[in-house]
Protein backbone atom coordinates (compact mmCIF):
# COMPACT_ATOMS: atom_id res chain seq x y z
CA UNK A 1 0.00 0.00 0.00
CA UNK A 2 0.99 3.40 -0.54
CA UNK A 3 2.17 5.52 1.90
CA UNK A 4 -0.21 7.97 3.70
CA UNK A 5 2.04 10.90 3.41
CA UNK A 6 1.47 10.64 -0.27
CA UNK A 7 -2.52 10.80 0.13
CA UNK A 8 -3.84 13.09 2.70
CA UNK A 9 -6.54 12.47 5.54
CA UNK A 10 -8.93 15.40 4.16
CA UNK A 11 -11.98 16.11 5.70
CA UNK A 12 -14.03 14.04 3.27
CA UNK A 13 -12.03 11.16 4.24
CA UNK A 14 -12.38 11.61 7.72
CA UNK A 15 -16.21 12.01 7.43
CA UNK A 16 -16.17 8.58 5.24
CA UNK A 17 -14.45 6.99 7.88
CA UNK A 18 -17.08 8.35 10.42
CA UNK A 19 -19.77 6.61 7.81
CA UNK A 20 -18.18 3.76 8.05
CA UNK A 21 -18.08 3.32 11.46
CA UNK A 22 -21.39 3.85 12.07
CA UNK A 23 -22.51 0.87 14.11
CA UNK A 24 -20.25 -1.28 13.16
CA UNK A 25 -18.88 -3.92 15.85
CA UNK A 26 -15.05 -3.75 13.95
CA UNK A 27 -13.31 -2.56 10.97
CA UNK A 28 -9.69 -3.61 10.55
CA UNK A 29 -7.35 -2.89 10.31
CA UNK A 30 -8.81 0.93 10.61
CA UNK A 31 -5.36 2.26 9.88
CA UNK A 32 -5.12 0.44 6.70
CA UNK A 33 -9.00 1.59 5.48
CA UNK A 34 -8.12 5.31 6.31
CA UNK A 35 -5.15 4.78 3.76
CA UNK A 36 -7.64 3.02 1.49
CA UNK A 37 -10.10 5.96 1.63
CA UNK A 38 -7.49 8.28 0.96
CA UNK A 39 -5.69 6.80 -1.98
CA UNK A 40 -9.47 6.60 -3.64
CA UNK A 41 -10.25 9.80 -2.60
CA UNK A 42 -6.87 11.23 -4.48
CA UNK A 43 -6.71 9.20 -7.06
CA UNK A 44 -10.43 9.09 -7.97
CA UNK A 45 -10.69 5.42 -7.99
CA UNK A 46 -13.34 4.02 -6.08
CA UNK A 47 -12.55 0.99 -3.88
CA UNK A 48 -14.21 -2.88 -4.25
CA UNK A 49 -16.42 -3.66 -1.46
CA UNK A 50 -17.32 -7.25 -1.27
CA UNK A 51 -20.67 -8.83 0.35
CA UNK A 52 -21.30 -12.38 0.10
CA UNK A 53 -24.51 -14.25 0.79
CA UNK A 54 -25.29 -17.99 0.58
CA UNK A 55 -28.57 -18.26 -0.73
CA UNK A 56 -29.55 -21.00 1.91
CA UNK A 57 -33.11 -19.69 2.22
CA UNK A 58 -35.93 -17.55 -0.51
CA UNK A 59 -36.56 -14.48 1.53
CA UNK A 60 -34.22 -11.63 3.13
CA UNK A 61 -35.43 -10.44 6.28
CA UNK A 62 -34.25 -7.04 7.93
CA UNK A 63 -31.56 -8.68 9.95
CA UNK A 64 -29.72 -8.95 6.65
CA UNK A 65 -30.32 -5.54 5.78
CA UNK A 66 -28.19 -4.30 8.29
CA UNK A 67 -25.16 -5.08 6.33
CA UNK A 68 -27.37 -4.17 3.16
CA UNK A 69 -27.86 -0.58 4.61
CA UNK A 70 -23.55 -0.16 5.23
CA UNK A 71 -23.32 -1.47 1.84
CA UNK A 72 -25.58 1.04 0.95
CA UNK A 73 -24.04 4.12 2.90
CA UNK A 74 -20.69 2.93 1.19
CA UNK A 75 -22.17 2.91 -2.50
CA UNK A 76 -23.31 6.51 -2.05
CA UNK A 77 -19.89 7.44 -1.21
CA UNK A 78 -18.91 6.59 -4.76
CA UNK A 79 -17.49 3.38 -4.16
CA UNK A 80 -17.75 -0.12 -5.73
CA UNK A 81 -20.29 -2.62 -4.52
CA UNK A 82 -20.20 -6.35 -5.44
CA UNK A 83 -23.26 -8.72 -4.37
CA UNK A 84 -21.81 -11.84 -4.14
CA UNK A 85 -23.93 -14.70 -4.36
CA UNK A 86 -22.70 -17.63 -3.08
CA UNK A 87 -23.88 -20.37 -5.45
CA UNK A 88 -21.00 -22.84 -5.04
CA UNK A 89 -20.48 -21.92 -1.50
CA UNK A 90 -23.84 -22.99 -0.73
CA UNK A 91 -23.05 -26.46 -1.74
CA UNK A 92 -20.66 -26.79 0.99
CA UNK A 93 -22.53 -24.97 4.03
CA UNK A 94 -21.74 -22.54 6.17
CA UNK A 95 -20.02 -24.16 9.49
CA UNK A 96 -20.19 -20.63 11.19
CA UNK A 97 -22.17 -20.81 14.59
CA UNK A 98 -22.85 -24.14 14.10
CA UNK A 99 -22.66 -27.25 16.51
CA UNK A 100 -23.30 -29.84 13.98
CA UNK A 101 -22.74 -30.29 10.26
CA UNK A 102 -24.93 -28.28 8.13
CA UNK A 103 -26.75 -30.01 5.20
CA UNK A 104 -25.73 -28.83 2.00
CA UNK A 105 -28.28 -27.24 -0.35
CA UNK A 106 -28.84 -29.20 -4.37
CA UNK A 107 -28.26 -26.98 -7.11
CA UNK A 108 -31.71 -26.77 -7.29
CA UNK A 109 -32.84 -24.83 -4.22
CA UNK A 110 -29.90 -22.81 -4.44
CA UNK A 111 -30.90 -21.62 -8.25
CA UNK A 112 -34.26 -20.91 -6.92
CA UNK A 113 -33.14 -19.25 -4.00
CA UNK A 114 -30.97 -16.78 -6.00
CA UNK A 115 -33.55 -15.80 -7.64
CA UNK A 116 -35.28 -13.83 -5.25
CA UNK A 117 -32.59 -12.92 -3.68
CA UNK A 118 -30.78 -9.73 -5.52
CA UNK A 119 -34.37 -9.21 -6.60
CA UNK A 120 -34.72 -8.13 -3.18
CA UNK A 121 -31.82 -6.56 -2.40
CA UNK A 122 -32.46 -3.89 -4.79
CA UNK A 123 -34.81 -2.77 -2.51
CA UNK A 124 -31.79 -1.38 -0.39
CA UNK A 125 -28.91 -1.38 -2.62
CA UNK A 126 -28.93 0.79 -5.65
CA UNK A 127 -28.95 -1.52 -8.64
CA UNK A 128 -27.59 0.88 -11.47
CA UNK A 129 -24.35 0.76 -8.84
CA UNK A 130 -23.97 -3.06 -8.08
CA UNK A 131 -22.14 -5.29 -9.78
CA UNK A 132 -23.88 -8.70 -9.41
CA UNK A 133 -21.33 -11.78 -9.39
CA UNK A 134 -21.74 -15.73 -8.35
CA UNK A 135 -18.62 -17.53 -7.16
CA UNK A 136 -19.34 -20.29 -9.25
CA UNK A 137 -17.46 -18.38 -12.24
CA UNK A 138 -13.98 -18.71 -10.37
CA UNK A 139 -14.58 -21.58 -8.02
CA UNK A 140 -15.92 -24.22 -10.63
CA UNK A 141 -12.67 -23.83 -12.87
CA UNK A 142 -10.53 -24.09 -10.10
CA UNK A 143 -10.66 -28.16 -10.05
CA UNK A 144 -9.06 -30.44 -7.92
CA UNK A 145 -5.87 -29.76 -8.44
CA UNK A 146 -5.91 -26.05 -8.09
CA UNK A 147 -8.45 -27.08 -4.63
CA UNK A 148 -5.64 -28.89 -3.65
CA UNK A 149 -3.01 -26.15 -4.23
CA UNK A 150 -5.36 -23.58 -2.58
CA UNK A 151 -5.71 -25.81 0.77
CA UNK A 152 -2.05 -25.90 0.96
CA UNK A 153 -2.22 -22.16 1.98
CA UNK A 154 -3.37 -22.87 5.61
CA UNK A 155 -2.60 -25.15 8.30
CA UNK A 156 -4.89 -27.49 9.63
CA UNK A 157 -4.01 -25.92 13.29
CA UNK A 158 -4.99 -22.02 12.52
CA UNK A 159 -8.14 -23.68 10.92
CA UNK A 160 -8.69 -25.29 14.41
CA UNK A 161 -8.72 -21.75 15.88
CA UNK A 162 -12.18 -21.16 14.48
CA UNK A 163 -14.05 -21.38 17.69
CA UNK A 164 -16.76 -23.48 16.68
CA UNK A 165 -14.73 -25.53 15.17
CA UNK A 166 -12.90 -26.27 18.40
CA UNK A 167 -16.14 -26.55 20.51
CA UNK A 168 -17.42 -29.26 18.29
CA UNK A 169 -14.12 -30.79 18.86
CA UNK A 170 -13.88 -30.85 22.85
CA UNK A 171 -17.82 -31.98 22.58
CA UNK A 172 -16.83 -34.52 19.86
CA UNK A 173 -19.01 -33.24 17.79
CA UNK A 174 -18.57 -34.93 14.40
CA UNK A 175 -16.59 -32.89 11.89
CA UNK A 176 -16.35 -33.03 8.16
CA UNK A 177 -13.24 -32.71 5.99
CA UNK A 178 -15.66 -30.41 3.69
CA UNK A 179 -16.57 -28.00 6.29
CA UNK A 180 -12.67 -27.07 6.38
CA UNK A 181 -13.48 -26.02 2.48
CA UNK A 182 -16.02 -23.07 3.35
CA UNK A 183 -13.54 -20.63 4.85
CA UNK A 184 -10.91 -21.47 2.12
CA UNK A 185 -13.53 -20.81 -0.67
CA UNK A 186 -15.25 -17.88 1.05
CA UNK A 187 -11.10 -16.30 1.45
CA UNK A 188 -10.66 -17.07 -2.40
CA UNK A 189 -13.61 -15.16 -3.66
CA UNK A 190 -11.69 -11.95 -1.95
CA UNK A 191 -8.60 -12.88 -4.23
CA UNK A 192 -11.13 -13.12 -7.36
CA UNK A 193 -12.68 -10.19 -7.01
CA UNK A 194 -9.32 -8.13 -5.32
CA UNK A 195 -11.47 -6.63 -2.91
CA UNK A 196 -10.54 -3.90 -1.12
CA UNK A 197 -13.11 -4.53 2.17
CA UNK A 198 -15.51 -7.53 2.90
CA UNK A 199 -18.07 -6.91 5.55
CA UNK A 200 -20.38 -9.88 7.28
CA UNK A 201 -21.68 -10.46 10.63
CA UNK A 202 -20.02 -11.05 13.58
CA UNK A 203 -20.15 -14.77 13.10
CA UNK A 204 -18.32 -13.95 9.57
CA UNK A 205 -15.11 -12.68 11.22
CA UNK A 206 -12.47 -15.87 10.69
CA UNK A 207 -13.88 -15.95 7.28
CA UNK A 208 -13.45 -12.52 6.56
CA UNK A 209 -9.77 -12.59 7.72
CA UNK A 210 -9.21 -15.83 5.90
CA UNK A 211 -10.05 -13.35 2.70
CA UNK A 212 -7.33 -10.91 4.24
CA UNK A 213 -4.48 -14.01 4.47
CA UNK A 214 -5.34 -15.66 1.29
CA UNK A 215 -4.62 -12.17 -0.48
CA UNK A 216 -1.06 -11.68 0.72
CA UNK A 217 -0.81 -15.65 -0.34
CA UNK A 218 -1.79 -14.43 -3.88
CA UNK A 219 0.50 -11.51 -3.59
CA UNK A 220 -2.82 -8.83 -3.39
CA UNK A 221 -2.81 -5.86 -1.24
CA UNK A 222 -5.20 -7.67 2.02
CA UNK A 223 -8.62 -6.38 2.05
CA UNK A 224 -9.90 -4.87 5.16
CA UNK A 225 -13.17 -6.34 7.14
CA UNK A 226 -15.68 -5.08 8.69
CA UNK A 227 -18.77 -6.93 10.83
CA UNK A 228 -21.77 -5.71 11.80
CA UNK A 229 -23.72 -6.48 14.96
CA UNK A 230 -26.43 -9.76 14.27
CA UNK A 231 -29.89 -8.09 14.84
CA UNK A 232 -31.97 -9.91 17.57
CA UNK A 233 -35.34 -10.35 16.02
CA UNK A 234 -38.61 -9.71 17.68
CA UNK A 235 -38.25 -11.95 20.79
CA UNK A 236 -35.24 -9.37 21.35
CA UNK A 237 -33.26 -12.64 22.47
CA UNK A 238 -32.18 -14.71 19.65
CA UNK A 239 -30.99 -13.47 15.92
CA UNK A 240 -33.58 -12.93 13.61
CA UNK A 241 -34.00 -15.81 11.99
CA UNK A 242 -36.71 -17.85 10.04
CA UNK A 243 -36.24 -20.93 11.88
CA UNK A 244 -36.94 -18.75 14.81
CA UNK A 245 -40.18 -16.61 13.58
CA UNK A 246 -38.92 -13.83 14.66
CA UNK A 247 -38.09 -11.96 11.62
CA UNK A 248 -39.68 -9.43 9.60
CA UNK A 249 -39.16 -10.34 6.07
CA UNK A 250 -38.77 -7.58 3.84
CA UNK A 251 -41.50 -8.33 1.16
CA UNK A 252 -44.24 -8.87 3.85
CA UNK A 253 -47.27 -6.97 3.94
CA UNK A 254 -46.74 -3.26 5.21
CA UNK A 255 -49.33 -3.59 7.64
CA UNK A 256 -47.75 -6.39 9.12
CA UNK A 257 -44.43 -5.26 8.87
CA UNK A 258 -45.46 -2.27 10.48
CA UNK A 259 -47.54 -4.13 13.99
CA UNK A 260 -44.44 -6.14 14.22
CA UNK A 261 -42.04 -3.24 14.48
CA UNK A 262 -44.19 -1.78 17.02
CA UNK A 263 -43.88 -5.30 18.97
CA UNK A 264 -40.32 -4.64 19.87
CA UNK A 265 -39.53 -3.46 22.87
CA UNK A 266 -38.62 0.26 24.06
CA UNK A 267 -34.95 -0.80 24.60
CA UNK A 268 -34.48 -2.51 21.87
CA UNK A 269 -35.52 -0.05 19.54
CA UNK A 270 -32.49 2.28 19.54
CA UNK A 271 -30.44 -0.57 18.28
CA UNK A 272 -33.16 -1.37 15.74
CA UNK A 273 -32.75 2.50 15.08
CA UNK A 274 -28.90 2.68 14.85
CA UNK A 275 -28.91 -0.23 12.52
CA UNK A 276 -31.62 0.09 10.84
CA UNK A 277 -32.87 3.65 10.41
CA UNK A 278 -31.31 6.26 7.99
CA UNK A 279 -31.78 8.92 10.18
CA UNK A 280 -28.65 10.64 10.97
CA UNK A 281 -27.08 9.61 14.90
CA UNK A 282 -27.53 13.52 16.02
CA UNK A 283 -31.43 12.98 14.93
CA UNK A 284 -31.54 9.82 16.62
CA UNK A 285 -29.51 11.07 19.91
CA UNK A 286 -31.92 14.20 19.90
CA UNK A 287 -34.89 11.82 19.69
CA UNK A 288 -34.00 9.32 22.50
CA UNK A 289 -33.25 12.71 24.82
CA UNK A 290 -36.50 13.82 24.26
CA UNK A 291 -38.14 10.36 24.99
CA UNK A 292 -35.85 10.19 28.57
CA UNK A 293 -37.37 13.80 28.96
CA UNK A 294 -40.93 12.32 28.88
CA UNK A 295 -41.98 12.06 25.45
CA UNK A 296 -43.43 8.64 24.84
CA UNK A 297 -41.89 5.99 23.93
CA UNK A 298 -44.02 4.43 21.53
CA UNK A 299 -43.90 7.84 18.96
CA UNK A 300 -39.70 7.22 18.42
CA UNK A 301 -41.18 3.52 17.56
CA UNK A 302 -44.23 4.71 15.02
CA UNK A 303 -41.55 6.72 13.21
CA UNK A 304 -39.26 3.68 13.11
CA UNK A 305 -41.60 1.70 11.35
CA UNK A 306 -42.95 4.11 9.38
CA UNK A 307 -39.69 4.98 7.92
CA UNK A 308 -38.94 1.03 7.23
CA UNK A 309 -42.43 0.44 6.05
CA UNK A 310 -41.99 3.00 3.88
CA UNK A 311 -38.59 1.75 2.29
CA UNK A 312 -40.32 -1.42 1.71
CA UNK A 313 -43.43 0.05 0.24
CA UNK A 314 -43.96 3.58 -0.02
CA UNK A 315 -45.10 6.46 2.27
CA UNK A 316 -48.80 5.68 1.38
CA UNK A 317 -48.44 2.34 2.35
CA UNK A 318 -46.90 3.50 5.68
CA UNK A 319 -49.57 5.71 6.30
CA UNK A 320 -52.37 3.39 5.51
CA UNK A 321 -50.55 0.86 7.54
CA UNK A 322 -50.07 2.97 10.83
CA UNK A 323 -54.13 3.90 10.43
CA UNK A 324 -54.56 -0.01 10.56
CA UNK A 325 -52.71 -0.87 13.22
CA UNK A 326 -54.59 2.74 14.87
CA UNK A 327 -57.91 0.86 13.95
CA UNK A 328 -56.53 -2.63 15.79
CA UNK A 329 -55.94 -0.95 18.55
CA UNK A 330 -59.55 0.77 19.05
CA UNK A 331 -61.26 -2.48 18.24
CA UNK A 332 -61.64 -1.36 14.84
CA UNK A 333 -61.82 -3.47 11.96
CA UNK A 334 -58.64 -3.67 9.49
CA UNK A 335 -58.66 -3.39 5.99
CA UNK A 336 -56.83 -6.88 5.03
CA UNK A 337 -58.59 -9.28 6.61
CA UNK A 338 -59.29 -12.60 4.92
CA UNK A 339 -62.10 -13.72 3.34
CA UNK A 340 -63.93 -17.24 4.15
CA UNK A 341 -66.54 -18.98 2.10
CA UNK A 342 -69.00 -21.25 4.32
CA UNK A 343 -72.06 -23.06 4.17
CA UNK A 344 -74.41 -24.16 6.09
CA UNK A 345 -76.61 -21.04 7.50
CA UNK A 346 -77.90 -21.34 10.09
CA UNK A 347 -74.67 -21.84 11.56
CA UNK A 348 -73.91 -21.76 15.33
CA UNK A 349 -71.34 -18.70 16.43
CA UNK A 350 -69.08 -21.11 18.12
CA UNK A 351 -69.15 -24.03 15.44
CA UNK A 352 -68.92 -20.80 12.88
CA UNK A 353 -65.72 -19.49 14.66
CA UNK A 354 -64.13 -22.93 14.43
CA UNK A 355 -64.89 -23.44 10.51
CA UNK A 356 -63.04 -19.91 9.90
CA UNK A 357 -60.07 -20.47 11.91
CA UNK A 358 -60.48 -17.86 13.91
CA UNK A 359 -60.89 -20.81 17.24
CA UNK A 360 -59.06 -24.15 17.05
CA UNK A 361 -62.35 -25.80 18.69
CA UNK A 362 -66.35 -25.24 19.04
CA UNK A 363 -65.35 -25.24 22.99
CA UNK A 364 -62.43 -22.18 22.59
CA UNK A 365 -65.41 -20.21 20.61
CA UNK A 366 -67.33 -20.80 23.31
CA UNK A 367 -65.16 -19.98 26.00
CA UNK A 368 -64.37 -16.41 23.99
CA UNK A 369 -68.08 -15.39 23.72
CA UNK A 370 -68.32 -16.43 27.48
CA UNK A 371 -65.20 -14.08 28.18
CA UNK A 372 -66.32 -10.71 25.95
CA UNK A 373 -63.72 -11.54 23.21
CA UNK A 374 -65.70 -11.95 20.18
CA UNK A 375 -66.89 -9.25 18.26
CA UNK A 376 -69.46 -9.19 15.10
CA UNK A 377 -68.90 -5.87 12.61
CA UNK A 378 -67.59 -4.01 16.25
CA UNK A 379 -69.97 -5.26 18.66
CA UNK A 380 -69.65 -7.87 21.50
CA UNK A 381 -71.29 -11.49 21.30
CA UNK A 382 -72.81 -12.13 24.44
CA UNK A 383 -75.15 -15.01 23.51
CA UNK A 384 -73.60 -17.82 23.62
CA UNK A 385 -76.60 -20.08 21.36
CA UNK A 386 -76.42 -17.27 18.87
CA UNK A 387 -76.94 -18.84 14.94
CA UNK A 388 -75.97 -16.35 12.08
CA UNK A 389 -78.07 -16.28 8.81
CA UNK A 390 -76.66 -16.56 5.67
CA UNK A 391 -74.67 -13.21 4.16
CA UNK A 392 -71.52 -11.61 5.44
CA UNK A 393 -70.00 -11.15 8.30
CA UNK A 394 -67.16 -9.74 9.50
CA UNK A 395 -65.64 -11.19 13.27
CA UNK A 396 -62.96 -11.06 15.20
CA UNK A 397 -61.98 -12.84 18.28
CA UNK A 398 -59.39 -11.13 20.59
CA UNK A 399 -57.56 -8.20 19.63
CA UNK A 400 -55.86 -9.23 16.36
CA UNK A 401 -57.73 -12.13 14.89
CA UNK A 402 -60.27 -11.18 12.07
CA UNK A 403 -62.14 -12.56 9.11
CA UNK A 404 -64.78 -11.54 6.63
CA UNK A 405 -67.00 -14.58 6.55
CA UNK A 406 -69.56 -15.18 3.81
CA UNK A 407 -71.96 -18.00 4.75
CA UNK A 408 -74.61 -19.31 1.98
Amino acid sequence: MSDAAEFPVTDAVQQALAITRRGVDELLPEAEWVKKLARSAATGVPLRIKLGLDPTAPDIHVGHTVVLNKMRQLQDLGHQVIFLIGDFTSLIGDPSGRNATRPPLTKEQIQANAETYYAQAKLVLDPARTEIRYNSEWSEPLGAAGLIQLASRYTVARMMERDDFTKRFAAQTPISVHEFLYPLMQGYDSVALKSDLELGGTDQKFNLLMGRHLQQEYGQEPQCILTMPLLEGLDGVEKMSKSKNNYIGITEPANTMFAKILSISDVQMWKWFELLSFKSLGEIAALKSEVEGGRNPKDAKVMLAKEITARFHSAQAADAAEQDFNNRAKGGIPDDIPEVQLTGAPMGIAQLLKAAGLVASTSEGLRMVEQGGVRRAGEVIADKGLKLDAGEHVLQVGRRKFARVVLS
